[in-house]
């Protein structure tokens, strides 16, 4: 059914029990469906029962047990049926009205889905299809029309409540034959349909919203339903990770099939694992080594290797001298393990730098001294030499002033006026007396 809008045509109704028309979402093998609304403005699609089958008591009552199965259907992945009107000269059902497109019109214009998405829409229609199974409906006509790509999920809408009489046969005035492609081999030989009809649907819509066709190809209904109850579907294309599991959905015998609630299950497992998968991936580089950035990030990540393999000395660090002695520079910041490198310029082989004309080579093993730039070795730093320079001359000073003063404690001792100190000597009796002048 096409769920395009279109306007009013002159024999449609405008008003249908308490809801005003207003345009035309589509027509069907049943009857017509109209876009509506109540006094409040809760928009509705409402189908109206086409007047022949309205004619049929036996429709009208399968149609009754229909409804009342319907309202006690209880789940976010259906279409709530609003309200109804079986003894209506044509009796007609409301349903939530559902914005947005249907999986086939979505896959029709922008093609197959990923893999991800296709589980995700798989176990959100069959938690639905739990819901309404246990409701005591079977669907029936589960296809990639009547799924709508609602912006809270997808919702199933057009439900089997709309069916003829007699679902186990397909000649039977008013029966619905819906799309052979879709259809499970059950219903082409006329048997009673179960719940696992609705599960060889939905992995026909499975497989075509992976793929954008029909796993039972094109032709005419004959071809089709041939190809549904004698060969085996074509899955290519269908992604690897659903492939097993709609093989399953579309097997010819029903107790074969898996469960609704099996596979919303194992949907849900695909779809957080597919999920995740394209989240992680990245292109990995040799030896297991994570993707590499480009642009700017690219140039940094170059330089970040090369000083992981070469850690360089930040800018102004002399190279230890051989006698072990150790330099004063100044420490590298906190998180940086030396200068920029500056692709293009960097030499290989044993890195020196020159200290007052003489050549100091590199001190521990694995380490370099400071790196040579484009016009030869870079100098070394001038604070640092002027700060060694205060310090020779200040030692130098304090040397000489302490020799200075060391030679003139051991000078001889003289009176004033250069005249020598009077000697004494010792007497007889042991007193002193100064020599007499004259």
């Amino acid at each position: 059914m096409d769920m395009a809008m279109m306007r009013l045509r002159r024999e449609d109704p405008r008003v249908v029990g308490s809801f005003r028309l207003h345009r035309r979402l589509g027509a069907g093998g049943m009857g017509v469906v109209y876009l509506g609304s109540d006094r409040r403005g809760q928009r509705v699609a409402l189908k109206v029962i086409r007047p022949d089958l309205a004619e049929d008591q036996e429709f009208r009552s399968r149609f009754a047990r229909e409804v009342s199965a319907a309202r006690r259907i209880r789940g976010g992945c259906t279409a709530r049926l609003v309200a109804a009107d079986l003894d209506a000269d044509r009796p007609w059902f409301a349903t939530q009205y559902v914005p947005g497109p249907s999986l086939h019109d979505k896959v029709a214009e922008e093609g197959p889905l990923p893999a991800a998405d296709v589980a995700a829409v798989g176990a959100a229609l069959s938690e639905g299809l739990v819901a309404v199974h246990e409701a005591g409906v079977v669907h029936r006509d589960l296809k990639p029309s009547n799924i709508l790509l609602s912006p809270k999920g997808p919702r199933i809408i057009d439900f089997g409540i709309a069916w003829a009489t007699g679902a186990s046969t397909l000649t039977h005035v008013g029966t619905a034959v819906g799309s052979p492609g879709f259809l499970a081999p059950e219903q082409v030989r006329g048997v009673a349909v179960t719940p696992a009809t609705d599960v060889f649907a939905l992995g026909a819509t499975l497989a075509y919203a992976s793929t954008a066709d029909s796993p039972f190809g094109h032709g005419s209904s004959e071809v089709m339903l041939y190809r549904v109850v004698h060969e085996e579907p074509q899955l290519h294309g269908v992604p690897d990770a659903l492939a097993p599991l709609v093989s399953a959905c579309l097997a010819k015998d029903p107790e074969e099939r898996p469960s609704t609630l099996q596979l919303s299950l194992r949907l849900k497992e695909i779809a957080a694992r597919e999920a995740q998968g394209l989240t992680d991936v990245r292109p990995t580089g040799p030896r297991g080594e994570p993707g590499r950035p480009t642009g700017r990030l690219a140039e940094e990540y170059a330089e970040q290797r090369t000083q992981r393999r070469a850690p360089v000395p930040p800018q102004g660090t002399p190279a230890p001298r051989n006698s072990g002695a150790r330099g004063s520079g100044a420490r590298p910041a906190p998180g940086r393990s030396g200068p920029r490198s500056q692709p293009g310029r960097e030499q290989p082989g044993r890195d020196t730098t020159r200290l007052g004309g003489k050549q100091a080579p590199r001190g521990t093993a694995g380490r370099s001294g400071p790196r040579p730039t484009g016009g030869g070795l870079r100098p070394a730093n001038p604070r640092l030499l002027r700060q060694r320079l205060f310090v020779f001359v200040v030692v130098t000073l304090l040397v000489a002033l302490g020799i200075a003063a060391a030679q003139g404690c051991q000078g001889p001792s003289r009176g004033l006026g250069g005249a020598a100190a009077p000697a004494r000597v010792p007497v007889g009796d042991g007193s002193a007396a100064a020599a007499a002048g004259p």
